[in-house]
């Protein structure tokens, strides 16, 4: 199946192989009377080493001369035009993409000691408006096409590469802009090419979904491609998550809690983890350790604390150090896992719940689903 752009009359426009996955591009093939295999070929030239090919001649080489040239008519490689990228004091890389009608998204390069983890973006904009995140405050205009969400990939291998880095992305997360299991049909054959030992190869523990509890595509996603699964949770009750997350209006706490378990259920190693971001005087109390240890009781997971990050015009502040450390005591104590997030990229508006593009919003609703002047890169080494 393709997503956001389905097979089309390959005489009447050419199609954009990024958005295919393997078994989407031997359909094409086989519409054209050409044997899987050369399908094959073509899709192991065109995602190999990171994705770093994108000359449409070079993946289409394998094939006979006369299939070759009837291809270059029927298909071609368009990617996202990177506008720009900006270098973070940590070593953090925030890539700017241009998207069309002057709008831009952002994916972010997050270098650790042994991984390189990439942040990608699933929408221009977000429709769900949580109060405390930037890029849910300048609303929503499209969703990205498979090969858009792809692209930030490939373009991120090709920039480390260019940085003279012997290793490529090894870790994905979409946690960028937007909610990625609004845009499904785009984001589950992406998840399929990362996974895919032909083409990323990257094992689905080392790529992680993250949801704000979109829960009927919650279990497509289980069934598709089961991935790991963080879920932004940032408050222990429906009252509370009702006044700084909308969506938990439409998809309260306990069908949350019932699809996290069967995210994980056949799955007896893996584990769901849940995303906090300490807000000063709102979600940081005893009461609320305690109300997040009860809503967790019997499910195999981890709590993520993530220190709120500021930006202009935010109506809230981060938790103190010591209230964090406190927090994340009682939920240790009470038995559950847990961690605090390093901030990263914050310096450049990278970090978690900053990411911004450039977004001309179309609506703020959860009903607003899918359907840029260009700068030099900059190019530094990590500090």
């Amino acid at each position: 199946m393709l997503a956001s752009d389905s097979v089309r009359n390959a005489s009447s426009e050419r199609f954009n192989l990024l958005n295919a996955d393997r078994v989407s591009l031997e359909k094409l093939f086989s519409a054209q009377g050409e044997k899987p295999f050369r399908a094959r070929q073509v899709f192991s030239r065109l995602h190999k080493n990171g994705g770093c090919n994108n000359e449409l001649a070079a993946c289409l080489q394998d094939l006979p001369a006369a299939t070759r040239a009837r291809f270059s008519e029927l298909v071609h490689i368009d990617e996202l035009p990177l506008a720009t990228v900006i270098p973070a004091s940590d070593g953090v890389y925030k890539l700017l993409f241009s998207v069309g009608a002057g709008q831009q998204i952002e994916a972010v390069i997050i270098p650790e000691a042994q991984r390189i983890t990439l942040c990608i973006s699933s929408q221009v904009g977000c429709a769900l408006a949580c109060k405390f995140c930037l890029t849910g405050k300048q609303g929503f205009a499209r969703n990205l096409t498979t090969a858009e969400i792809v692209a930030q990939l490939r373009v991120a291998n090709r920039f480390l590469q260019s940085q003279g880095s012997t290793s490529g992305i090894s870790n994905i997360v979409m946690m960028g802009m937007g909610e990625p299991l609004l845009n499904a049909d785009a984001v589950l054959p992406a998840l399929r090419l990362f996974t895919d030992t032909a083409a990323y190869a990257l094992t689905p523990r080392r790529v992680t979904v993250s949801t704000a509890g979109v829960v009927p595509a919650m279990a497509r996603l289980a069934a598709d491609v089961p991935v790991s699964l963080a879920v932004s949770l940032h408050a222990p009750t429906n009252a509370l998550r009702d006044e700084i997350m909308p969506v938990n209006r439409k998809y309260p706490l306990a069908s949350l809690m019932t699809a996290c378990q069967q995210h994980i259920i056949n799955r007896p190693r893996a584990y769901v983890t849940f995303e906090y971001v300490m807000l000063d005087g709102v979600n940081d109390s005893p009461a609320c350790a305690r109300d997040l240890v009860r809503l967790l009781h019997g499910i195999r997971c981890k709590v993520n604390l993530i220190p709120f990050n500021p930006f202009s015009g935010a109506s809230y502040q981060c938790s103190s150090p010591a209230t964090i450390q406190e927090f994340r005591s009682r939920l240790l104590q009470s038995g559950v896992m847990t961690t605090i997030r390093k901030t990263r990229g914050d310096d450049i508006l990278a970090a978690c719940g900053q990411l911004a593009g450039d977004v001309h919003a179309r609506t703020m609703g959860l009903a607003g689903r899918a359907g840029q002047s260009e700068s030099p890169i900059v190019r530094h080494s990590p500090q």
